[in-house]
């Protein structure tokens, strides 16, 4: 149905038309006039349709718009799970291309594992390995995230991942955050032991961890169709040796690492260690904060941690009485 805003014009028209029709009127003028207002009537509606039509279109488009923008927040929101936050924010923001790049920088790198995953999980049904794993990585990451570390790969059991890049606070401030974030996670995984029971696992799991400083070649490697976004170098595989190396439910440093964190952090010298494809290396055993009190404990090849003052007073007991009565039996016992 037509609109009505031209009524009134239409209605002038058909009057003006009518009355030189009855030849009440006859101006030439007048004729011509009622011509024009005619076009211009007729130009004007046809506006008034396009206007209409272009309105339905644009708004067509907008709800397009919307469409389109709710599947990219989440395609958005799935991409930003296999990415670190802060590669995510910096590729987003545009501060990152998505091009072979790479730069060399003075990073933090860490390495951990749990010592001896493969047999712990070899009479285990995968379902049960896989929801175990998961939350074993969900709490390692979780903390990694709250210091901010750059979340490098989960290599089975393993990860890796790096202080210094794509933000950094400073060399100091990185290495710190780096080894009171692997405490942070030994301890986390000592609470998580209740639920190794869950698994029908008889011994509660242990990290070993490796930590070192050092220049490092970061940014994104591999094709132009396919990039890994990582770090390499000789303080990465410091690092893993490191790990590979450390006790049972321990924390392997290098020196340099030491030397940046000594203020805050509490660290005893090893003997020199062999590592593979390094040779002979200064290490250190991360003990814990200096503004902490706590004990390390060497049984056989494992070795047991305590902050004590992160433990409350029933649990510190608990610890004397334990440690007590292990001292008793240790020292009754008599080898056959």
């Amino acid at each position: 149905m037509e609109t009505d805003i031209f009524g009134q014009e239409t209605k002038i028209l058909a009057a003006a038309k009518q009355l030189v029709e009855d030849g009440q009127t006859s101006p030439e003028t007048y004729t011509e006039l009622l011509n024009h207002y005619g076009k211009l009537l007729r130009t004007t509606k046809r506006i008034i349709k396009l206007s209409d039509k272009n309105e339905q279109r644009l708004n067509q488009l907008k709800e397009e718009a919307q469409e389109t923008n709710k599947q990219l927040e989440g395609m958005s929101t799935q991409l930003s799970k296999f990415l670190s936050p802060q590669l995510y924010s910096s590729i987003f923001s545009g501060s990152r291309a998505g091009t072979r790049v790479t730069r060399r920088k003075k990073l933090t790198v860490f390495f951990s594992d749990l010592c001896g995953f493969t047999n712990f999980v070899e009479s285990m049904e995968s379902e049960d390995v896989t929801s175990l794993l998961n939350l074993y990585l969900e709490t390692m990451t979780t903390i990694a995230l709250d210091y901010g570390a750059t979340i490098d790969k989960y290599i089975g059991d393993g990860i890796m991942l790096f202080f210094g890049d794509p933000e950094t606070k400073g060399l100091k401030e990185d290495a710190t955050s780096c080894v009171k974030m692997a405490l942070d996670m030994l301890k986390e995984l000592d609470d998580l032991s209740d639920k190794w029971v869950d698994y029908g696992m008889k011994e509660p799991l242990q990290m070993r961890i490796g930590i070192d400083t050092g220049f490092a070649t970061v940014g994104n490697f591999g094709s132009e169709s396919r990039l890994d976004y990582t770090a390499i170098g000789s303080a990465v595989n410091r690092a893993s040796r490191l790990e590979t190396a450390a006790d049972h439910g321990s924390i392997f440093i290098s020196e340099d690492t030491y030397n940046l964190v000594r203020e805050s952090i509490d660290a005893i010298e090893l003997e020199p260690i062999h590592l593979k494809g390094i040779g002979e290396f200064k290490a250190r055993k991360v003990v814990g904060t200096i503004d902490s009190a706590s004990i390390s404990v060497n049984l056989g090849k494992r070795n047991l941690s305590l902050v004590l003052d992160r433990l409350s007073e029933t649990e510190l007991e608990m610890t004397k009485k334990s440690l007590q009565q292990a001292l008793r039996e240790l020292d009754s016992f008599s080898k056959p």
